[in-house]
């Protein structure tokens, strides 16, 4: 440890998790660099945010005549850059969160997002499992660690879960509850949920997720937790076998959500229906609604190839590394710092 003043605050940082965390960084862009991707830089200020109900944009005033806002992710800009023409393209970035603080939460966070063109969901999972085995062994030597009491084993293939197994497997809820609101809502209240009038079918799934499922996955193996609800589908393209489940993964080490991955969907009418979807709830949440980004489905109309691509929390992956509790143990300033 050591201590620096800063005005009259004293701020403790931890200089060994500090060294890790631009060590693992260096690692990232080198196994990016080693399999053939290019390293892009976009906006991290923009005209119109993501459309996610749940995220919230910081907004920027007074630029000219307009307001902007920082990006909650370079999401947008980089499949803009596919349907341009690139093809296997990575970015470490900061993004902002309004609102999003506490144990693994930063307003500013570090954020690693690739893409590959010609490419699916299935080659970002392998993409994910060399990309974590390569750095544990290119920073530390090894690829058995500890967080929070928990071994986890880095060593390729993760485990592999489909959303129906996990609600199965660790709340008890069989595939044709799950598919079925009623019936997903009768099976929270028989568990003690308070369910109320107002809450929707993701609100019942998360709360349940949260409660009985996240915390078992990640350990002994990470967990890559695959095929969501078309109704949390976000950019990604439903299954071509079975349009009721998009294809879409999340990783788990240790409990700790790391990433979130999606074949991208690159039908224009279909993304600007979802936009829509979206507006419509940020209504019905009262939260500021935001204009499609037209130059986005823009560049859907002229042609984006079938692609996979993924959004991974650097500073969450550091914590991991290092057996840290908050994620302001592995910031050189939080928010809380400053």
């Amino acid at each position: 440890m050591s201590k620096a003043t800063i005005g009259s605050r004293r701020i403790i940082m931890d200089n060994n998790n500090l060294v890790i965390r631009t060590k693992v960084i260096r690692a990232v862009r080198d196994f990016f660099w080693r399999n053939g991707f290019i390293e892009v830089d976009t906006p991290c200020l923009v005209k119109i945010p993501g459309m996610e109900p749940h995220l919230n944009p910081f907004k920027a005033i007074g630029i000219g005549n307009d307001n902007g806002y920082l990006i909650t992710s370079p999401e947008y800009a980089m499949k803009r850059l596919l349907c341009a023409g690139w093809k296997k393209i990575f970015q470490i970035t900061r993004s902002f969160r309004s609102g999003e603080i506490g144990p693994t939460h930063n307003p500013e966070f570090a954020i690693l997002e690739w893409y590959r063109a010609n490419a699916d969901y299935k080659d970002i999972m392998k993409d994910t499992e060399n990309l974590i085995f390569d750095v544990a062994k290119r920073v530390f030597g090894r690829v058995k660690f500890t967080y929070q009491g928990r071994e986890v084993n880095l060593r390729p293939p993760f485990e592999r879960l489909s959303v129906i197994d996990a609600f199965e497997k660790y709340a008890g809820i069989r595939r044709r509850v799950l598919e079925n609101e009623k019936l997903l809502r009768f099976a929270a209240i028989k568990k003690g949920y308070n369910i109320t009038k107002n809450m929707d079918y993701s609100d019942v799934f998360f709360l349940i997720f949260l409660n009985e499922i996240e915390r078992n996955l990640g350990a002994p193996r990470p967990t890559i937790l695959y095929d969501y609800p078309i109704s949390m589908a976000a950019l990604s393209r439903p299954k071509s076998d079975n349009p009721k489940y998009a294809e879409r993964f999340e990783l788990y080490i240790a409990g700790l959500e790391l990433a979130n991955a999606f074949s991208e969907l690159s039908d224009p009418d279909e993304q600007r229906a979802r936009f829509i979807n979206e507006q419509k709830l940020r209504r019905r949440l009262k939260k500021e609604v935001y204009p499609i980004d037209e130059k986005f489905i823009s560049a859907l109309e002229y042609g984006m190839p079938e692609s996979g691509g993924i959004a991974l929390g650097i500073d969450r992956l550091v914590m991991f590394f290092t057996d840290a509790r908050e994620i302001s143990d592995v910031m050189f300033f939080s928010y809380n710092q400053l």
